[in-house]
């Protein structure tokens, strides 16, 4: 449904004129953005309207979508190999004992990759939920005219404030409320995919096998070196690899400068390493 732009009678000069010049002297009624009539002639409304509809480029990868499985992964992986090496570290700092140096890294490992589980579980499940009951709550203001005719405007209103002119984002709101109304609110009002919701068990699973990846790099690197003193070298070594390693790859996933990424994660390990390291030693044998 569109409406009509002028009230001067169809086929007079004036309208003539006007339509010629192209700046129709009335708007309609329902405009409620005075710089409205500035996007009119846009010559790429269906391309808004295609954004608008969530459409993709098959040409072009957005490597912004792979968001929350990469920062689970990394949080996992970079969580069990910096929580073991440091504790390695620390419990090497203060005494050279090869088995005290390996059971806590252990203990650290399956302390880590536990708490990566359900720490994982327990947040992205709230998220879940909330998102659940944003959908509920999007089906429950479709009960009455009112609140469907409040929504509606609502609708209208995003997709004016993304660059449409009020009569085509109505018309926008109108013919995507007509095809699914809750799928619309939830993905242009509260930006959820409800074709792919948070996934707990997923992203808690990820976390603690990244967690037990990461762990596995200081603990083979020192588990079986006599030696103390080579022993914490190659736990460090061994660390500072995987940090640089973790960050450049989480980087190359997301698109950013590989190198920048791999530093920023190398620098915060060594720095947690060289604390740890530095309690053992002020403390001596009592971190043990």
């Amino acid at each position: 449904m569109t409406p009509s732009n002028s009230t001067t009678p169809k086929g007079s000069a004036s309208t003539n004129h006007l339509q010629a010049n192209g700046t129709p002297q009335h708007h309609h009624p329902n405009h409620r953005y005075p710089h409205d009539h500035h996007f009119g002639h846009h010559d790429h409304s269906h391309d808004s309207i295609a954004r608008v509809d969530g459409e993709e480029d098959d040409e072009h990868t957005h490597t912004s979508q792979r968001s929350p499985w990469l920062r689970a992964m990394m949080m996992g992986a970079l969580d069990g190999l910096l929580s073991v090496a440091s504790v390695m570290l620390g419990v090497g700092g203060g005494s050279g004992d090869l088995r005290a140096m390996r059971l806590a890294g252990l203990a650290a490992w399956i302390a880590g990759a536990l708490s990566m589980f359900l720490g994982e579980y327990a947040s992205v499940a709230a998220q879940r939920d909330a998102e659940k009951a944003d959908i509920e709550k999007e089906r429950e203001m479709q009960g009455t005219p009112e609140t469907r005719a409040h929504e509606l405007e609502e609708l209208t209103l995003i997709y004016v404030n993304r660059g449409l002119c009020y009569d085509t984002a109505r018309q926008v709101a109108e013919q995507l409320t007509e095809v699914d109304v809750i799928r619309a609110h939830a993905r242009d009002e509260l930006g959820i995919d409800m074709d792919d919701l948070s996934n707990p068990l997923q992203a808690a699973v990820v976390s603690a096998i990244a967690c037990t990846i990461g762990a596995c790099v200081p603990l083979l690197a020192g588990a079986f070196i006599a030696d103390s003193d080579t022993r914490v070298l190659a736990v460090v070594g061994a660390t500072a690899a995987g940090c640089l390693a973790f960050g450049v790859t989480a980087s190359a996933l997301g698109g950013a400068g590989v190198m920048r990424g791999g530093l920023r994660v190398l620098v915060g390990g060594c720095l947690s390493m060289g604390v740890t390291y530095g309690v053992g030693k002020a403390f001596g044998a009592t971190v043990v």
